[in-house]
């Protein structure tokens, strides 16, 4: 009973501080200061249904000495770290405008939420009693997570810029901050991501080792795992040496964000909706 009261005091809360902050930030002129005083203290409340929702990720992915992890548990953990993203980004000065998609993102957590409550997982993952194999889960999860959020911030890029050439009177992106902060955004997130993938890619190899007795098998969930992080390192070696951005940066996030997305979630799909499994 705890359990469903905290998955419907988090719907709500998403869905009330979404409607609040919509209203509030749609193409709104920024001197209205008490205006601006609400839409803050919507800010730091959308801190409760965060940390209810973290709540009902962990009941739901630790189940006794089991871990997890199936789509829709990855689908919520996706949707909540964005939202934790671009709530954390909205306390920065310069990326003020961020609170603009938090309403949004808010309504996206409040129906991704409910996936690991209407479609638990099948059955829970093998061998998650050994702490290596938790580690290595958990750190893939921030990894696969952040390079998503990466790739959903590019396509946001994407509408920006065509909103730059195309502008119309009312619009969300009136608010958002400068591509250039978002540019730098994207690659903070990037470059986390990028490290966490390579621990998850070296610790895969030893966690095969420590439980199965055998190095790393090769399956098309390696093969596109390697090419994404090569993808990835690609990117961060032009913007380093070369000062790639823009549209260059972009497509090159999304190629890795797909090479991930056949690895992972493609293979989760089709065990988990297409073969029952």
């Amino acid at each position: 009973m705890i359990s469903i009261l905290t998955y419907l005091a988090a719907f709500l809360l998403y869905i009330l501080i979404s409607w609040f902050l919509w209203k509030n930030t749609w193409n709104q002129p920024s001197e209205a200061r008490g205006q601006a005083v609400n839409v803050a203290w919507a800010h730091y409340g959308m801190l409760v249904p965060l940390l209810l929702h973290a709540t009902t990720l962990y009941q739901s992915m630790f189940v006794g000495a089991s871990l997890s992890f199936g789509l829709s548990n990855a689908v919520s953990s996706i949707v909540w770290l964005t939202a934790f993203i671009y709530w954390i980004s909205g306390f920065s000065k310069r990326l003020q405008g961020m609170q603009t998609l938090v309403a949004p993102v808010a309504a996206a957590a409040a129906v991704a939420m409910l996936l690991p409550l209407l479609f638990p997982s099948i059955r829970p993952l093998e061998n998650t009693e050994f702490p290596a194999f938790k580690a290595h889960l958990l750190v893939a999860m921030m990894a696969y997570s952040l390079l998503t959020i990466a790739a959903l911030h590019a396509l946001l890029m994407i509408v920006m810029e065509r909103h730059l050439h195309h502008p119309v009177t009312r619009s969300i992106f009136n608010n958002l901050p400068p591509l250039l902060a978002m540019e730098k955004l994207l690659f903070h997130i990037i470059w986390v991501g990028f490290i966490l993938l390579t621990l998850t890619l070296m610790s895969g190899v030893v966690f095969s080792k420590e439980v199965f007795g055998q190095p790393l098998t090769f399956t098309h969930k390696t093969l596109f795992g390697f090419v994404s992080w090569g993808v990835f390192a690609a990117l961060l070696a032009g913007r380093q040496f070369y000062g790639w951005r823009g549209r260059i940066a972009i497509r090159w996030t999304l190629a890795g964000f797909i090479t991930l997305l056949l690895a992972y979630i493609g293979s989760k799909f089709v065990l988990e909706i297409i073969l029952n499994r």
